[in-house]
């Protein structure tokens, strides 16, 4: 009888508040809102958005490639310069133990341990390789070494021969020294580099110790070839030139400007191959050391 007179009186009073039989009658937007307070309404939040890495390093990739036009630039000069001393000034080029086989001694050199070496040796500052696979550079980077040590072992097959067909010794100048040395460097540093970074038996701790004594034997080797083809100039200007070669007649200016833009392309290399900023970049600790083949090729 109460609830019923209770009831009644609750539907005679339409202005009275309904009770609140739940927390989530009382509240229904907002945990911290009173029954019947408006909403609550949330700070707006600030997102800040990086950079790009690739711009970050915009100036640097720049830099980096009118560095490699450059060093490209004086590739091409050196290529002409040794070309044009030996074609129009020493009589060209043949295979019969003459003198006109000798020439292919300078341009071979030049061409091997000098130009092809040292881009060989920048293929990886290349930004076009980065964050890809580097199994495509490797095999690039092992076939130009490959020519340019081809191309220096005939070299010195050249001047070999001509030596003994006119029963001249052979290695008894300073520049033979250095010049066989670098190229006996160089052969071992390329099947060292093969055997360590390439074979899909060489272990993970051989490579990480081999990566950087690759690194300084390949500056080494670039250091001495420069060092031989700058004596060997000289030494030659000597033996065809006597007491005119004082005179400065316009090959002899032509064989220094060579041996200037020798120097010049080999500072180039080496600037780029020591700039951290223009190294190949690193994904993680798993690429800080070469993977071989079979693990390039899941990557």
């Amino acid at each position: 009888m109460r609830k019923s007179v209770r009831h009644q009186m609750q539907q005679a009073d339409p202005s009275s508040p309904p009770s609140c039989s739940s927390t989530s009658d009382c509240f229904p937007l907002s945990n911290t809102a009173q029954c019947g307070s408006a909403p609550s309404v949330e700070p707006e939040k600030r997102i800040v958005r990086a950079n790009p890495p690739h711009l970050c390093r915009m100036p640097s990739i720049v830099s980096f490639y009118v560095c490699y036009l450059l060093c490209l630039g004086l590739s091409l000069a050196c290529m002409v310069c040794v070309c044009l001393w030996n074609s129009r000034w020493r009589g060209g080029f043949a295979w019969d133990g003459s003198s006109l086989q000798f020439n292919w001694h300078p341009v071979l050199m030049v061409t091997g341990l000098i130009v092809l070496y040292g881009n060989g040796a920048v293929l990886y500052r290349i930004p076009l390789s980065w964050g890809h696979n580097k199994l495509p550079w490797k095999l690039l980077h092992a076939t130009v070494m490959l020519l340019a040590l081809v191309l220096s072992i005939v070299g010195l097959c050249a001047v070999f021969d001509y030596h003994n067909v006119g029963n001249t010794p052979n290695l008894y100048s300073l520049h033979s020294w250095i010049g066989f040395a670098a190229t006996a460097l160089f052969a071992i540093q390329w099947v060292v580099g093969l055997a360590g970074f390439l074979l899909p038996c060489s272990p993970a701790s051989l490579r990480a110790l081999l990566k950087p004594v690759h690194v300084w034997m390949g500056g080494s080797i670039l250091w001495l070839s420069i060092a031989a083809c700058i004596s060997g100039i000289n030494e030659k200007l000597f033996f065809v030139l006597g007491s005119v070669y004082a005179a400065l007649p316009l090959e002899a200016v032509l064989a220094n400007v060579l041996g200037v833009l020798i120097v010049a392309f080999g500072l180039v290399v080496l600037k780029i191959l020591s700039n951290h900023e223009w190294q190949r970049p690193e994904s993680g600790p798993e690429d800080l050391v070469y993977a071989p083949l079979h693990q390039e090729e899941h990557e």
